[in-house]
């Protein structure tokens, strides 16, 4: 077994291969970059490499820097971890070359699995089920549309290198095809240094599964069962599950022997993951395709271990030390339900584009919960609760930056239990005590979602999110129920705080108590409270129970009728509270000065229809339009590229430009005005 490793990558991934390492008795070594002096990975590891600056061109993507910390450190092994150069074979190459062991599958498997044009000959040649395509070289535009045509629209343009959801664009017609396959290719040459795309039929209403593949040196692979990774935006997965709500044993079966025969095709050794298109439409589950294989540890691997008590990061150092599986297909079961939701630095309330800055606030902790003890008659990586767990994988500290040049991502939320709305009950209850500040993030969308009648009924498709949020997200809807009980909780957060300062020696001496009647306007609507004993009246509706929270505390935990746990704050005058995937903001009066309409009345929003804002900070690579153009709407207006994606901003309606306010090249801050119309 090693000694020492290195681990080539950061943030969570970091943090996750640290640990495991530990418990195995090897000592590690950490890479890192400047935007990364402080992060937790650097002070878990045992040594620490400073390899360059931020941007990962310069630092965490030149294998030489990999090596050379290696060298230094005496380190006998490099673990990539996902993203960077996990897959780049000439890698894995180079350090073979200085005696250092990689910690993943061998080169020839990674370039013949990491290039989807020669992966997709490989599967058919191998009999796996492959969706219709072109697997050829695409020379421009026009042969691309003519490829569209011969497999009919909708087709999928994908870059050949591509991975994480970047260089792939959905045209359904001739004219998406004309707009997106140049940028797929600028998106390819960017992320990942090659420009080919190919295409391939886009399936309707399609799941995506995915099957966890583990094999050694001595030519032992098995399959981990399946994920269901079918809730994406743009392509990138933001639910995971394990195992899927739709794959029968049957299916289970087919799917795990055709991945496991492709694996053996390339003498695939260490985990990876083989990634599948289902039809959803099909009940029989005969039709699913190959999409591509990922030669690494995939980010949702959370959820396979909490199934099947395989430590996965432990299994990859073991074979690539040259040990055999301890387990056979047999020994591999599913025990109880996982789901895992993504929390990204993102704005979900305006159109999920990505925030980044300080994290003037981060704690995902739930108090009261114990780490590493046995759930279900099975130990379990992180917390207990009741009768199920939760894991939390991260790699940012309070007081950190989510920085411009890395993935968005915060944080992974695993839940598991013994039944799938179990999980999914946890999840919105952890998620309710997530607590975030200083940037956008999407807590409230992923709470949103495990509350959705469609999720909860397994009825799941890739366009899942387009489908049910066609207008974007506004927050989860809140019950009358719910909003009656928000209304009592702003009253007795009022209440309290009045109360407490009455409290305070020597201020507001001689003020009668704090009334018990109050108004209470949430959004539109105003609710007439009464706090009583025990509970509160509203709307002439009495609520039992009773909220634990006391003046300046984050949280609320309500007791009775109608549980919950909420986070709270006072803002200016008036309060808010988030909790069930939705923040709420209350005006909260004493019932006797609410009479005057004008006290509850809200101020109107400025017009920013004539401006062209822009949604997120990043880089303007294109201006579409010159002063003194007439547009129409859904004309594009200028293209802004940010954490590597292309956004193209349209307009929203016709007019004269006026004037442009950047130039291509600029960098740009959020809501920095980009042109303005007539």
């Amino acid at each position: 077994m090693f000694s020492k490793i290195l681990i080539a990558n950061r943030g969570e991934i970091a943090c996750r291969v640290i640990q495991t390492a530990r418990k195995m008795g090897i000592a590690t070594v950490a890479v890192y970059s400047d935007a990364d002096a402080r992060a937790p990975f650097v002070r878990m590891a045992d040594e620490a490499i400073h390899i360059g600056p931020a941007p990962a061109a310069e630092s965490y993507l030149i294998p030489e820097k990999i090596i050379a910390a290696c060298k230094e450190t005496g380190a006998e092994a490099v673990h990539p971890g996902y993203g960077f150069l996990s897959e780049r074979a000439s890698f894995v190459e180079a350090l073979a070359a200085e005696g250092i062991a990689f910690i993943g599958p061998p080169a020839s498997a990674i370039a013949a699995m990491g290039d989807k044009i020669e992966s997709k000959k490989l599967a058919l040649d191998a009999g796996v089920n492959v969706v219709p395509g072109f697997v050829g070289e695409i020379r421009d535009t026009d042969h691309a549309i003519e490829i569209s045509s011969d497999i009919g629209y909708p087709v999928m343009m994908k870059a050949s290198a591509g991975g994480g959801g970047k260089g792939m664009r959905l045209a359904w017609s001739e004219t998406d095809v004309r707009e997106g396959f140049e940028a797929t290719k600028r998106e390819g040459l960017n992320s990942f240094g090659d420009d080919r795309v190919f295409i391939e039929k886009f399936i309707e209403n399609p799941r995506h599964i995915e099957i966890q593949i583990l094999g050694d040196k001595h030519g032992n692979t098995l399959y981990l069962n399946e994920r269901e990774c079918s809730i994406q935006r743009r392509h990138q997965k933001v639910v995971e599950e394990a195992p899927s709500p739709f794959v029968t044993q049957k299916m289970r079966k087919a799917m795990g022997e055709q991945c496991v025969a492709l694996a053996k095709a390339v003498d695939y050794h260490s985990a990876g993951t083989v990634e599948l298109i289902v039809s959803g439409a099909d009940p029989t589950g005969e039709s699913f395709y190959f999409l591509e294989m990922n030669t690494r540890l995939q980010v949702e691997h959370p959820v396979t271990e909490a199934i099947t008590g395989v430590d996965l990061v432990e299994q990859m150092i073991r074979v690539a030390a040259g040990e055999k599986l301890s387990m056979t297909q047999d020994d591999i079961g599913i025990d109880g339900w996982s789901i895992e939701n993504r929390v990204y630095a993102e704005d979900p309330y305006r159109g999920f584009l990505p925030s980044t800055g300080r994290l003037v606030e981060y704690s995902p902790s739930l108090p009261g919960w114990t780490e590493d003890v046995e759930v279900g008659g099975k130990p379990r990586r992180g917390v207990a609760h009741g009768a199920g767990s939760i894991r939390v994988d991260d790699g940012v500290y309070e007081g950190g930056e989510v920085s411009i040049y890395y993935d968005p991502m915060i944080a992974k939320l695993v839940t598991w239990a013994p039944t799938r709305l179990e999980a999914a009950d946890l999840q919105i209850e952890a998620l309710d005590r997530f607590r975030i500040k200083g940037l956008s993030h999407n807590v409230d969308f992923l709470s949103a979602i495990m509350q959705h009648e469609r999720f909860r009924s397994g009825e799941l498709t890739t366009g899942f999110i387009p489908e049910e949020y066609p207008e974007g997200f506004q927050g989860a809807p809140a019950s009358e129920a719910d909003l009656r009980q928000l209304a009592a909780l702003f009253s007795g957060a009022e209440f309290d705080t009045q109360v407490r300062s009455r409290q305070i020696s020597g201020q507001l001496d001689g003020l009668p108590n704090p009334p018990s009647d109050w108004a209470v306007k949430i959004g539109g609507e105003v609710f007439n409270v009464t706090l009583e004993e025990g509970g509160a009246s509203v709307n002439g509706v009495r609520i039992n129970g009773t909220w634990d929270w006391k003046v300046g505390q984050t949280f609320a935990q309500v007791t009775g009728d109608n549980e919950l746990v909420a986070q709270i704050e006072r803002v200016g005058v008036r309060w808010r509270i988030t909790t069930r995937g939705a923040t709420h903001e209350a005006l909260v009066l004493p019932a006797r000065l609410a009479q005057h309409e004008s006290r509850m009345i809200e101020k109107e929003p400025p017009d920013l229809s004539k401006m062209l804002i822009c949604p997120m900070p990043g880089m303007l690579v294109k201006l579409h339009v010159e002063a003194g153009e007439t547009v129409q709407p859904g004309q594009p207006l200028a293209t802004v590229e940010a954490m590597k994606m292309e956004n193209i901003l349209r307009a929203e309606k016709e007019g004269t430009i006026a004037t442009i306010n950047a130039q291509e090249g600029d960098s740009l801050a959020v809501d920095a005005v980009i042109l303005e119309l007539e």
